[in-house]
């Protein structure tokens, strides 16, 4: 089907061409008609002006006259052709710029639609299986007790991937607003990363690191989808042993976050790309990575709002460091 697709598309490209390059060709023969047909014209006068002329002074004068004459229309002629022909050019190329991007987008949103597909499918899938657990086998409250928790906390992630659908859509219609309020940051990011990444933390993959009396202006709703995207994407592109740092510090006057991982990191001319809405990185590795393409996205236009700004640095020696920088 995708090779199928490809030779469409390739058939396209080239009866455009052929279709292009008649009219450029139809264009410049009719060009050089109008040259040839204005010089006969002025041939013509020129012989009837020999004919009719019996001063030879005037007829200097009048030949001089036929001469800048034919001069004249042929490079009005060949200007205003090139002009034609230039602006025909343009139109062509903003055309197909205009359809490039309506087909990226395109592709985008339909690679989002599969994305979200499988991403709303795993949660699901993995509440099913903890409840169906729980209810076809007789288990002890200890062993109950965690499949619940798992079951919650699956749900947990469900409910912030639908968040973060309607937060997108809500930042689309330009109906997002924030509500700035000034807010102890450590104990704001501590509680997010308690309540969304309980098993991370116990099994070391997840570490917090503040400093005392961290402070910052931020909207209490919105702030923790910059947290838990950021996390995910740190967690989503690491290897199999995660290793991921959440750090805060004062600095300079500024507040900084910092979530540092050690996973595949982003190349150079990928790390002003990745913010945009449904970009996927192109590399096999982040490809083959589950995601919808909407985190960075909603995490660059958030931390705008709350006029902050965010970097992306190489971590050492491999891996990836997201730098928030805000003023209290």
């Amino acid at each position: 089907m995708k090779f199928y697709k490809m030779q469409q598309k390739s058939r396209s490209i080239i009866i455009l061409t052929i279709l292009f390059g008649y009219i450029l060709l139809q264009f410049l023969w009719w060009e050089i008609l109008l040259v040839k047909q204005n010089d006969k014209i002025i041939s013509e006068k020129q012989k009837l002006v020999e004919l009719t002329s019996t001063n030879e002074a005037s007829l200097k004068q009048d030949l001089a006259e036929l001469h800048y004459k034919k001069k004249m229309q042929t490079v009005m002629i060949v200007s205003e052709g090139t002009v034609f022909l230039l602006l025909l050019l343009f139109g062509i190329y903003k055309i197909k710029q205009a359809y490039d991007k309506e087909l990226f987008l395109n592709n985008q949103q339909k690679n989002f639609f599969l994305s979200i597909t499988h991403e709303l499918k795993t949660p699901i899938a993995a509440t099913k299986l903890q409840l169906q657990t729980l209810q076809k086998q007789k288990l002890n409250e200890t062993i109950q007790q965690e499949l619940i928790s798992n079951a919650l906390l699956e749900t947990e992630r469900l409910n912030m991937l639908i968040d973060n659908v309607l937060l997108a859509s809500r930042l689309e219609t330009g109906e997002f607003i924030t509500k700035r309020e000034k807010q102890n940051l450590g104990e704001f990011t501590d509680g997010i990363l308690k309540r969304y990444y309980k098993n991370e933390i116990q099994n070391g993959e997840l570490k917090f690191i503040s400093a005392k009396e961290v402070y910052g202006e931020i909207d209490v709703n919105a702030f923790p989808s910059v947290i838990t995207n950021l996390v995910d994407n740190a967690l989503k592109y690491s290897k199999e042993k995660k290793d991921i740092e959440v750090e805060l510090e004062n600095k300079n006057g500024a507040s900084i976050l910092k979530i540092s991982d050690k996973g595949c990191g982003i190349p150079d001319t990928e790390k002003t790309k990745v913010f945009a809405k449904f970009y996927r990185a192109g590399n096999e590795e982040t490809r083959n990575t589950k995601g919808t393409g909407l985190g960075l996205y909603i995490v660059k236009y958030i931390l705008n709002k709350h006029n902050a700004t965010i970097k992306i640095k190489d971590n050492t020696p491999t891996g990836s460091v997201f730098e928030i920088q805000f003023y209290v």
